[in-house]
C-alpha cells in the first residue's frame, strides 16, 4: 500500500522497507526516485518489473556523502573530486568504472556505474537512515514521463511500491545530467541543468555522445530515442487547431485549449516542465505542443527531453 510521509516515523518506516529489499519512491531535487538498496540484486530486480525497464537500461545509485560514492566505484579520479566539490550534492551524475559490490543488474551488465548525491534532504536522510546506497531510476513506468509531485508517483505505480515520501514538488524539476569520467576523456552522456560549459570550466573540454540503439546496453539512462513521454502525442512548433490542444508556449501566444505560458528562463522552465505535462495529460487533451526552446548550452537538457517526448 502507498502512503505519505507525514512524520519522521515514516522514514523510519522507509528505511526499514529499503533494508528489507522493498520499494520506497523518493523525492529528489530533479524527479521521483524508485528507490531499492543497490547492493541487493533481488530488491534491485523489483524495479525493473515494477517500471517494465528493459535490464540493457542501468541504474544511478544515489548516495548520501562523497565516502558513500568511492565504496560503490573502484577509481575516483580528480574530475570528480573537482566536480563533486562543486556540484554535490545536486543534479550532476558520474559515470566511473564500479566496485565489485555492486551487482550487474544495477549496471546492465557494464563493467561501470552511475553514482550521484541527491540535493533533497527526505533523499539523504532516508540513505543515510538505510545505512545503504539507493538505486533510483525515476519512480514511473518506462519512457513515461518522470514524475515530480508524490501523486504523479501513486498515479503512476499505483501498489507496485511499498511506501511513497511526499517532499512536495521537485525543485529542478528534469533528470540530473549524466558525466562519464570512465575513459580518458570526459563524455558527456545526457545534458541536465548542470551544463557542458560549467563542467569544462572546472575540468577542460568534454566529448558528446551520440544516441545509442535500443537493445544495447546503455552507459546511462535516459539513452532511448524515445522517452519522457506523456500519454497524449506530444510536437514541437505552433499549434494549427484550439480543440483538444494544450499549448506550451513562452514566446509566442497562440490559442489553444489549455495554454501554459512558460518562463523564458531554464531553471524556471525545467521546474515547471514535468508538472505541466502531466496537468495538459489530466487535462484529457488530444495533442500537447511545445514550442521550441531557445538554442544554448543552458537550454540543451531541456531541449534534450522535449525532442525524446516527440519521438
Amino acid at each position: 500500500m502507498t502512503r505519505t510521509l507525514t512524520n519522521s516515523l515514516e522514514l523510519e518506516k522507509a528505511a526499514a522497507l529499503i533494508r528489507a529489499g522493498r520499494l520506497v519512491a523518493f523525492p529528489t531535487e530533479t524527479v521521483y526516485g524508485l528507490g531499492a538498496n543497490a547492493l541487493d540484486a533481488a530488491a534491485v530486480r523489483r524495479i525493473y518489473e515494477a517500471k517494465g525497464r528493459p535490464a540493457t537500461s542501468p541504474l544511478i545509485v544515489h548516495v548520501a556523502s562523497v565516502p558513500m560514492a568511492r565504496k560503490v566505484v573502484s577509481a575516483w579520479p580528480t574530475a570528480a573530486e573537482k566536480l563533486a566539490s562543486r556540484y554535490w550534492p545536486g543534479p550532476l551524475t558520474f559515470v566511473l568504472p564500479k566496485a565489485k559490490r555492486v551487482p550487474d543488474i544495477v549496471t546492465a551488465g557494464l563493467g561501470t556505474v552511475g553514482v550521484r548525491m541527491p540535493a533533497h534532504p527526505i533523499a539523504l536522510a532516508l540513505i543515510r537512515k538505510a545505512g545503504v546506497p539507493l538505486a533510483g531510476p525515476s519512480a514511473n513506468r518506462f519512457t513515461e514521463l518522470s514524475p515530480v509531485t508524490a501523486e504523479q508517483v501513486r498515479r503512476g505505480l499505483g501498489s507496485a511500491v511499498d511506501l511513497v515520501l511526499d517532499g512536495g514538488l521537485c525543485r529542478v524539476g528534469i533528470e540530473s545530467t549524466v558525466l562519464s569520467l570512465a575513459g580518458p576523456v570526459p563524455v558527456l552522456l545526457r545534458p541536465g541543468m548542470v551544463s557542458r560549459e560549467q563542467i569544462e570550466a572546472l575540468i577542460g573540454p568534454v566529448l558528446l555522445a551520440g544516441t545509442v540503439a535500443d537493445g544495447v546496453a546503455h552507459a546511462a539512462p535516459g539513452q532511448h530515442s524515445k522517452h519522457y513521454s506523456p500519454r497524449a502525442p506530444l510536437r514541437l512548433g505552433l499549434p494549427s487547431q484550439s480543440a483538444g490542444t494544450a499549448y506550451l508556449w513562452w514566446a509566442v501566444e497562440r490559442p489553444a485549449e489549455f495554454a501554459i505560458r512558460m518562463p523564458n528562463d531554464p531553471d524556471r522552465y525545467g521546474a515547471m516542465l514535468y508538472d505541466t505535462l502531466h496537468k495538459a495529460d489530466n487535462s484529457e487533451t488530444r495533442e500537447i505542443v511545445v514550442e521550441p526552446v531557445p538554442f544554448g548550452s543552458d537550454w540543451d537538457g531541456i531541449r534534450d527531453r522535449l525532442a525524446r517526448a516527440a519521438a
